[in-house]
């Protein structure tokens, strides 16, 4: 996948961004220093595969990658460190596919945005951009964890369904009260009258029903099982990658209740995710089940040219079975065949140069407060016999 990163990418990677645009209209000096001992233990310590070589890189690239800026050269060591090297970065971030983001997030000009892509497989940021209208030295929010997670965190809860409690996508829930909203007196009601309404777990995540989501937690699911699936998939937890990223936020109640109904349904604000956070999600679904640890740096040289380090794949973390992934990338893609997602990919569904392309999404929509503003989701993916690309898009308009 990917062998040569000079060659434009398959067509098709560049038309993924066509759903993204209809979401978002939607809503230095050179020092050098001879110092072998310095480079010996830099080689000693970036070891390929190796999550230590990881935190070396990102305590000297992560305070630009805040900042919204990939640096081209980098030193090692504390700010005091006298006479240090500098060493050349390459990114595993594509051109074309980069460019095409940011002319996308500048064409449509919402408040605030991001969009990232990932190599499903390996882990790589093929594209990383972000966006905040009238100010080009804005943060880079694709990093940044305040934003509500909501209804992303249904793939949490439909991956806990049907991978611990063995509930099949076919599977029919009872609920009352409408699609989009969550009262107490509906979802904790088990009563059924002539109101009641029975949907399918696929349909009910494919057109993302509240309510079916927050009695299937009061039916099927425990706490802790909820919260053990929110931590396979990085929530509460540090990511290791190359560059910081935010911690995403889930907070799981104890006990059954309303409130479990809430988190399951991602009906609250104070659960959060990072838009890289959401593309390793929707990479673990594509991924059978594996969920990869990003990277941003494809190789590091000193000044002779020498590669002293190579990134590359960490150990996959099997977050639910094969079998599971499955089941629930049926559901994904429900939700762009016929749910919340029809509209944004009806013509890349009936286009006969993608019917080779598997693709599937969940989207979200919630209130935020940090930025202040209506927040929308999309994460997805899209894969054929050779690749497998995961997205997150997220915008934000202020009311």
């Amino acid at each position: 996948m990917f062998q040569n990163r000079s060659h434009t990418p398959s067509r098709w990677r560049l038309w993924m961004f066509i759903p993204l645009a209809l979401l978002t209209s939607a809503s230095v000096a050179y020092n050098r220093s001879n110092n072998d001992s310095q480079e010996s233990e830099l080689k000693s310590n970036l070891k390929i595969d190796n999550a230590k070589s990881r935190k070396i890189i990102s305590k000297s690239i992560s305070e630009m990658v805040t900042k919204n800026v990939f640096p081209t050269e980098i030193s090692f060591g504390d700010k005091e460190t006298k006479n240090k090297q500098l060493y050349k970065v390459n990114y595993t971030l594509q051109n074309d596919l980069q460019n095409h983001a940011e002319g996308l997030l500048k064409k449509y000009k919402p408040d605030y945005a991001a969009i990232v892509m990932m190599d499903a497989k390996t882990g790589e940021i093929i594209a990383m951009s972000s966006y905040e209208k009238g100010n080009p030295e804005a943060e880079n929010l694709a990093v940044k964890a305040t934003y509500p997670a909501a209804s992303i965190f249904k793939v949490i809860t439909a991956s806990t369904a049907v991978d611990k409690a063995g509930i099949s996508p076919e599977h029919r829930i009872a609920f009352n009260g409408g699609n989009y909203t969550l009262y107490k007196k509906n979802v904790l009601s088990d009563r059924i009258n002539r109101w009641t309404r029975f949907i399918s777990l696929k349909d009910a995540f494919a057109r993302s029903i509240n309510t079916a989501f927050g009695r299937l937690s009061l039916e099927f699911l425990e706490p802790q099982d909820l919260s053990e699936y929110a931590h396979r998939f990085y929530f509460n937890q540090e990511i290791p990658s190359d560059f910081n990223v935010e911690t995403s936020t889930a907070i799981i109640p104890t006990e059954k209740g309303f409130d479990l109904t809430k988190v399951a349904s991602g009906y609250n604000r104070f659960n959060t995710l990072s838009p890289v956070h959401g593309a390793m999600i929707a990479a673990a679904i594509v991924n059978e089940g594996q969920i990869p640890s990003p990277y941003l740096v494809k190789n590091i040289k000193n000044e002779q040219d020498e590669t002293i380090y190579t990134g590359e794949t960490l150990s996959n973390n099997q977050v639910i079975t094969a079998d599971s992934a499955t089941k629930v990338k049926e559901m994904m893609e429900q939700t762009v065949l016929s749910g919340t997602s029809k509209k944004t990919f009806k013509h890349l569904v009936r286009d006969r140069k993608f019917k080779e392309i598997e693709m599937g999404g969940k989207t979200g929509h919630f209130s935020g407060t940090n930025p202040k503003g209506r927040t929308d989701w999309f994460v997805g993916y899209a894969s054929d016999e050779e690749s497998r690309i995961a997205i997150a898009t997220i915008t934000i308009n202020i009311k």
